[in-house]
This record gives C-alpha cells, structure tokens and sequence, in this order.
C-alpha cells in the first residue's frame, strides 16, 4: 500500500489517538476472478454504501470477530477487462482487502485487491501541503547546513491539526492547569463549544488561543451541556499539553 502516512514526533504522539478514529479514504484496483458487466459493478458498489458486517481476513492484526463499519461513499472510476479502479471513503478500521472480496462474492465471480493507495487519513490528504520522505530528507539535510527555523515548518505541522475533524470544546484559561493535571472537565470550565456533541464522543479540549489541551470523552451533548452550571461535562481521556504551562488556579486534590 502506498499514500497518506501521518507521523507524529515526539509530543504529537499523544495525539494519535485522534487519527485512529478518524475516517480514511483509499483508491484502489480490485481484481475480478471473470468478465462483469460494468451496469453490475456499480450496483454492487452502491449496495455496500452504508453500514456493512464486516470480519477482519485472517491476516489481521485484531481478532476476527464480527464487527460493523461504516462506508461513506464508493465511487466507480474506471473498468480495464477484470479490473476495476474505484474509491471509498470508509469509517477508521475498514479493511479493503476484504472489502474486495465480499463485493467479489456478491457479485458472483470472486474478487481481491490488487493496488491500494491511502489518499487521506483523518484531515490530511493528497494535494493539501503534505510532502513526500525524500522532501523532508532534503528539507532535514537543509535545516542542517542553514539552521534556519522556517525550514521545519514547511514539513512538521502543529499537533491541533491532527484533531482539526473532532468537536470541540474551549475551555477557561483558568481550566486549563487542572485538565493538565487529570482533571476531568466541569460545567464552570467550559468557555464555548461546537455544536452537534453527542454524549461518549470523543471531543478536543481547547485554550481560547487555540492550543490543544487534551482528548476527553463528552458526557452530555451540545445541548444538555449549554443548560449546565455545575457537574462534570466530559472525562479526560488523554491530556496533550505539559504541566505548567498556564498558571494553577484551583486549590486541593483534583
């Protein structure tokens, strides 16, 4: 497989969490095993957009259990004899390969993937400023000789655009040191939010300058929470931004 490969250095790391959930789109050459009518081939493909059962193939790196997955969009691009070229934008956690061979079974003829690129994963895609390993060597390399500290941000991006797809939530600077400590988000905390939060999403907690805070798990929705004055809002899940880097404002054991 080859396309979109975010790498998270260092921090970011923590972040990653983010990107497993989001959404993924691929292009891919599945192989038919015989000669279909193109008519046919579309009207799988639109059979298998929505939510699908899917079991991961034996070579798999999670256990092989039934599981559901959501597929967002599968566009036919083109047909050459027994292969053919679409693409799929499908939930974190669909496997393609497979997904192949059961359109190969619905169709009747038997199918498998024979090319696979990734051309977005979570909010990064092909043609939106990312660069290939041989540009950030040369870029690196560059950086070396120069020490010029514009050169890194034209390969390394801020870690908040990793959570760019997640709602969410900005919090009072006075918020801020207690989160960073593990605490849990309070009502009292809370400076403005996005809307369409539903209770058990994952949500990004947010400074009022746009720094991410942490990844925290929303316990009401968007509306419940604007009717709040008390109570915890969401539970931390994972905290991004280091002690320390906003004054303590809250006193005793969190």
């Amino acid at each position: 497989m080859t396309g979109v490969l975010p790498v998270a250095l260092e921090e970011a790391t923590k972040a990653v969490q983010a990107l497993l959930l989001s959404g993924k789109e691929y292009i891919c050459v599945m192989r038919l095993h015989d000669q279909t009518p193109e008519d046919r081939i579309r009207t799988i493909l639109n059979e298998f957009c929505g939510t699908i059962y899917q079991r991961p193939p034996v070579r798999a790196s999670v256990s092989r259990r039934l599981r559901t997955r959501r597929i967002y969009y599968l566009n036919l691009l083109e047909t050459d004899g027994k292969n053919v070229l679409f693409r799929v934008g499908c939930e974190a956690g669909t496997y393609i390969r497979k997904l192949c061979y059961d359109m190969g079974e619905a169709l009747g003829c038997g199918a498998h993937m024979r090319e696979l690129r990734r051309t977005r994963a979570g909010p990064f895609a092909e043609g939106e400023g990312l660069i290939t390993l041989h540009e950030v060597s040369y870029l690196y390399g560059l950086w070396k000789e120069t020490q010029d500290e514009n050169i890194p941000r034209k390969f390394i991006s801020p870690m908040e655009k990793a959570l760019k797809l997640l709602p969410k939530v900005y919090i009072r600077d006075s918020a801020v040191d207690a989160i960073c400590h593990g605490a849990h988000l309070a009502a009292p905390g809370v400076l403005s939010l996005e809307t369409e939060i539903k209770s058990n999403d994952v949500v990004a907690v947010f400074t009022q300058k746009g720094e991410a805070v942490a990844l925290a798990k929303a316990l009401a929705s968007t509306e419940q929470i604007l009717r709040m004055d008390h109570g915890l809002v969401a539970k931390s899940q994972r905290v991004l931004m280091s002690r320390g880097v906003y004054p303590k404002a809250w006193r005793g054991r969190l």
